[in-house]
């Protein structure tokens, strides 16, 4: 058995589908960031552990849950509430924190837009650390995520969760996107003024989480980024094949690039705000 924590910020949408979904296990924690809507009345109607912090970020965020919100059992799995569980992927799960050969395990998501898997276009199969043993990972924050640090070897799971990216609605999906592009402005300058690309893992990365880390490193680097996305999207990863919805999910990934550019022109050239003091 294994314990979950669900991340929640204004989710009363989505909560009580994925607390649902989240029951196969003894041990449910709801971690929210002072949501102002009705997340905490909804989460309250059922059996789980709710703690509330207040949200500096993805990365600070999970590792304070880590750190700081005792788990029952000593794996535990990380659930967003716009993300499911399924009874496939928790009984691979449970198989899989029996060994001690890993610390954590990545699971692949199935992108969910439009009442469509969107299969091609967003890299499938693209992994996500969900399971890890409790003080062997931490995370690190990267652009408006967060990058995983784990003390010892990973492995993968089989079994895929569906995440329902857009489930509050496109409205609500730009406003979360503009504030995630100014976060990933600044990782963008961070990058060129510090990081490197690894060329190593770009080409001969050993799984797909380290190619699409370089890839990502890479990727901040080009010029003309939001049409290469488009072209790299639609044409060669076969967003096409997906139909409307993937014309719909590459033109807003497009969007979004061109957002990140336009806010590093943006830090680039333009002072900063004067304060009124008077």
């Amino acid at each position: 058995m294994f314990s979950i924590y669900i991340l929640t910020y204004n989710e009363e949408i989505d909560i009580a589908a994925c607390i649902e979904s989240a029951l196969l296990s003894d041990d449910v924690v709801v971690v929210d960031s002072l949501s102002s809507d009705r997340t905490i009345k909804i989460a309250e109607r059922y059996p789980v552990k709710i703690v509330q912090h207040a949200f500096e970020s993805h990365g600070r965020q999970r590792t304070w849950m880590l750190k700081e919100v005792p788990a029952k059992h000593e794996w535990v799995y990380i659930l967003e509430a716009d993300e499911r569980m399924t009874p496939e992927l928790f009984a691979e799960c449970v198989e899989a924190t029996k060994t001690s050969e890993f610390v954590g395990y990545y699971v692949a998501e199935r992108v969910m837009f439009m009442n469509r898997w969107i299969r091609h276009s967003t890299q499938y199969p693209r992994y996500q650390l969900r399971l890890l043993r409790v003080g062997k990972v931490w995370y690190s924050d990267y652009g408006h995520t967060e990058r995983e640090e784990c003390d010892g070897p990973t492995g993968f799971i089989k079994e895929t969760y569906p995440h329902y990216t857009c489930s509050k609605g496109l409205s609500r999906w730009v406003e979360k996107h503009n504030r995630y592009s100014t976060d990933e402005a600044a990782e963008t300058l961070r990058q060129i003024s510090a990081g490197q690309i690894n060329w190593r893992d770009l080409f001969c990365g050993k799984s797909e989480v380290e190619r699409r880390h370089a890839l990502k490193d890479l990727s901040l680097r080009l010029p003309f980024r939001p049409i290469v996305r488009f072209v790299y999207m639609y044409f060669l990863l076969g967003g096409w094949l997906d139909g409307s919805p993937g014309l719909a999910w590459c033109t807003l990934q497009t969007f979004y690039e061109y957002l990140i550019v336009l806010k590093v022109w943006e830090m680039n050239h333009m002072p900063p705000p004067k304060l009124d003091i008077d």
